[in-house]
């Protein structure tokens, strides 16, 4: 009984540790933050989804699968060589043997180091064309997601998926998997030399791999929910930031600078906690692996030593100083794949909660979707005309109810109403922005579910009021979607809107900086560049949405000047609570609560003297009485 107290001592150890990593598994809750769109999924649907990127790579992962089997070689090798020649010393010494042992060892290591350098980059460069695909694929499918899925998903969040989770991801397919691969061959080829050296020895060696099975099952749950916690805290901040820098100047205006510093502490703080539990749960991990490995190495001194000082067989096997020497190097190359595995597995399961997080993302179907029928678009005239069309953003909540009108080629019709009343959602919907419930849309008699959105969309010019200028250029923000158009055409372009009154005072031109959202540009700048960018494209149907508010008195004018030459050359549709850019309209239809309550040019409805008069008289005195007081 005594001679195995050591063993019995070590099995009391791990004992208590397994109790120690089940309470502290059972102690720590999943605190995932749903961002409404995201799933758990199992790793087999993870991996076999993985596969598909690595698919097209999967000549380069046979060639490092072909390297590393030298690795693997010099790692089951070596220990045969050093126990070979401990045995020779002990009994029977030849220099010559000695030297061509140690040059075979020498060559060994190097062609292993050779082969590893050549692994890496090799998978480095195989690692960055897999993420640069996985990059552009996610970032296309945000593309063709809709603008009522857009708006529900934080920007913050959007970005995390393209940057942070694909670098996890990126790590996995460089680093992870195939060092995976590698220990675990390693780990079988070195029990398998140790099973034909000494099965006795190798069996006291297994008899600690079930408490490893036990711990690395529990692990892997348990990590799970540590880096889930971790992505969800990163993307909560990311988004967080996304949107208070963005708006950091309402923060100022309003003084909300320490409101919003201790909303940034607490979601710094659920970040740090997430991190403290992924520590946590590798701190107590990788310990009992490695205790695992002490474990086992004392058995072995005890049980080997013993039966080597006693000349005693073990089991019915003999045990030499060299078996010895061998079984401690193997039981080290034995246990080390182990305790690297569980590092990589540490990673592996960081990658499959990005993973997860992407593919939530992927699984999004666009709303809005070509028919399978779709047709291009060809010339388009510019008839317009919806038929009893309802439109909800919210299911039940009618924006627009059996809206009903014509738009004739070339007619410039002007769309007005109070705030909510329907006005933007139907130039929206005329691009396909949405999807009606009901109803249908025609552009030149042709419905536009029959269309594909690229064919629709390409016909279209769009002036928001919002305009965003990308950061670049002024040339680059009015070409956008059109490439070696030269210099005269722009510019003839800008003359054609007067924005050229503006780029002719900018020091570089066409070639000025834009910075981020065009900030370093004034409202009605920014305007007149989106009129240029508009008509470059020559597009037969152009939307102009609150396009003359918020800029100032000398801008309005050459804007005005401006919309008077786009009433020329094709369909125009206008939203505007200035009344007075829409004088000239051929149609004007008044909006209320998603309802066309009136129609008719600017002076029959004037003669009316209904809803739209008395906006008409309300705006007039509100003029006059602004002229007054200046």
């Amino acid at each position: 009984m005594r001679e195995y107290l050591p063993i019995l001592i070590m099995g009391a150890i791990i004992g208590t540790f397994a109790i120690v990593f089940l309470i502290a598994y059972f102690s720590i809750k999943d605190k995932k933050q749903s961002i409404g769109f995201e799933r758990s999924m199992k790793d087999g649907e993870l991996v076999k989804r993985l596969l598909v990127y690595a698919k097209p790579h999967i000549k380069s992962f046979v060639f490092v699968l072909l390297l590393m089997a030298f690795s693997i070689a010099y790692e089951i090798i070596s220990p045969l060589l050093v126990g070979y020649i401990e045995g020779m010393i002990k009994d029977d010494f030849e220099m010559s043997r000695l030297m061509a042992i140690v040059i075979v060892y020498a060559a060994i290591l190097l062609l292993s180091l050779a082969c590893s350098y050549v692994q890496a980059i090799v998978l480095q460069k195989t690692g960055q064309k897999i993420l640069s695909a996985l990059r552009e694929d996610i970032f296309t499918h945000i593309e063709s997601l809709s603008h009522a899925q857009l708006n529900t998903m934080p920007v913050g969040k959007l970005v995390t998926r393209v940057t942070n989770d694909t670098n996890a991801i990126s790590m996995m397919f460089t680093n992870i998997l195939v060092n995976l691969i590698k220990n675990v061959f390693i780990i079988l080829g070195v029990l398998a030399a140790m099973l034909v050296l000494n099965y006795a020895l190798t069996l006291m060696v297994l008899c600690f791999v079930p408490f490893l099975f036990l711990f690395t099952f529990i692990f892997r749950k348990f990590s799970r929910r540590a880096y889930r916690c971790v992505k969800d805290g990163t993307t909560a901040i990311n988004t967080f930031l996304s949107e208070n820098l963005s708006g950091m100047k309402i923060i100022q205006i309003f003084n909300r600078e320490e409101r919003k510093m201790k909303a940034f502490a607490e979601q710094n703080d659920q970040l740090g906690k997430a991190k403290m539990q992924e520590i946590f749960v590798f701190g107590i991990f990788r310990p009992v692996v490695y205790m695992l490995y002490i474990s086992s190495i004392l058995c072995l001194l005890y049980l080997g030593g013993k039966g080597y000082i006693d000349d005693v067989a073990f089991f019915g096997q003999t045990i030499s100083s060299a078996t010895i020497v061998t079984f401690y190097m193997y039981i080290n190359k034995f246990f080390t794949p182990i305790q690297n595995l569980a590092e990589q597995f540490n990673w592996l399961q960081s990658a499959f909660a990005s993973a997860e997080k992407i593919f939530t993302v992927f699984d999004i179907e666009p709303d809005v979707v070509d028919d399978p029928d779709a047709i291009e678009l060809g010339e388009v005239k510019g008839d317009i005309e919806f038929k009893n069309v309802w439109f909800a953003y919210n299911e039940g909540e009618w924006v627009l109810k059996d809206v009903s009108f014509k738009v004739r080629s070339g007619q410039t019709v002007a769309f007005v109403g109070s705030t909510g009343s329907g006005k933007t959602t139907i130039l929206s919907l005329i691009c396909r922005n949405y999807d009606i419930q009901k109803g249908e849309i025609l552009i030149d008699g042709i419905n536009i579910k029959k269309i594909k959105i690229s064919s629709l969309r390409s016909h279209f010019g769009q002036m928001l009021q919002d305009v965003f200028l990308f950061a670049g250029t002024v040339r680059s923000n009015i070409l956008l979607r059109m490439e070696d158009v030269d210099e005269e055409k722009i510019m003839e372009a800008c003359r054609y809107v007067n924005a050229d009154k503006i780029i002719e005072r900018l020091p570089e031109g066409l070639d000025e900086e834009v910075r981020e959202r065009g900030n370093n540009f004034s409202q009605g700048q920014r305007q007149l560049i989106s009129f240029a960018r508009t008509i470059i494209h020559r597009p037969e149907v152009m939307i102009l949405d609150e396009a003359t508010a918020n800029i100032d008195t000398e801008t309005e004018v050459l804007i005005q000047d401006s919309l008077e030459k786009l009433m020329n050359i094709g369909t125009l549709l206008i939203v505007a609570h200035r009344l007075s850019t829409i004088r000239r309209a051929d149609n004007i239809f008044y909006l209320s609560h998603g309802e066309i309550i009136e129609q008719g040019s600017h002076e029959e409805l004037l003669a009316r003297k209904g809803r739209y008069y008395s906006l008409y008289m309300l705006q007039s005195d509100k003029e006059r009485l602004t002229k007054g007081t200046k």
